[in-house]
């Protein structure tokens, strides 16, 4: 891999991982190994790393709508500024240097800044990982597909709820021309 590459971390916050949350995501705490060796492969190999989190308002104002209810009628939310739940997970933590890519939406170049610090950045490469398949992952790589960049999803350190709706995410990426490989895979090319 170039120089000029940068790994995303998506959503791999307390709300999407930890049982019983409203929005945990089965499967997801079962990467956060193999996303832990990915982060190693990319600090040793000085790829800019970037954390994309939701961070939401207590009111829920600015989350997307299909899931607005979990604001409503005396539920606290997912992943709330501030709050526990928004918080990456500890195994995950970033280091001083890395970039935090807050959202509201389920892609990461969506009303956020990370185009422009990519560009600023001279990223042209853009590996992901991180949860999950249908919204956050898919969402975030046909951004990024758009906007030009050779983008891999790293297919063992991403998540959904089941390995069907995975396998059918990854062929759907795959016929749109997103790489999608295995961690060993991306370590061998």
């Amino acid at each position: 891999m170039q120089t000029g590459t940068a790994l995303f971390i998506i959503d791999m916050q307390n709300d999407f991982l930890l049982s019983g949350r409203p929005l945990c995501v089965a499967g997801a705490m079962q990467t956060v190994p193999q996303i832990k060796k990915l982060l190693d492969y990319a600090r040793s190999n000085d790829w800019t790393v970037i954390y994309v989190i939701r961070e939401h308002d207590k009111n829920g104002i600015n989350a997307d709508k299909p899931r607005r209810y979990l604001f409503e009628n005396g539920m606290n939310g997912y992943c709330v500024a501030g709050t526990e739940g928004a918080q990456i997970i500890e195994e995950l933590h970033p280091l001083e240097n890395e970039i935090i890519i807050k959202k509201t939406r389920n892609s990461a170049f969506f009303r956020t800044n990370l185009d422009s610090v990519l560009r600023c950045l001279k990223i042209k490469n853009v590996v992901i990982s991180g949860t999950q398949y249908p919204n956050c992952i898919r969402g975030t790589a046909v951004d990024a597909m758009s906007y030009d960049y050779d983008v891999i999803v790293v297919t063992d350190c991403c998540s959904a709820k089941t390995l069907e709706i995975a396998n059918a995410n990854i062929i759907d990426m795959k016929n749109m021309g997103i790489k999608c490989i295995t961690l060993e895979e991306l370590q061998n090319s």
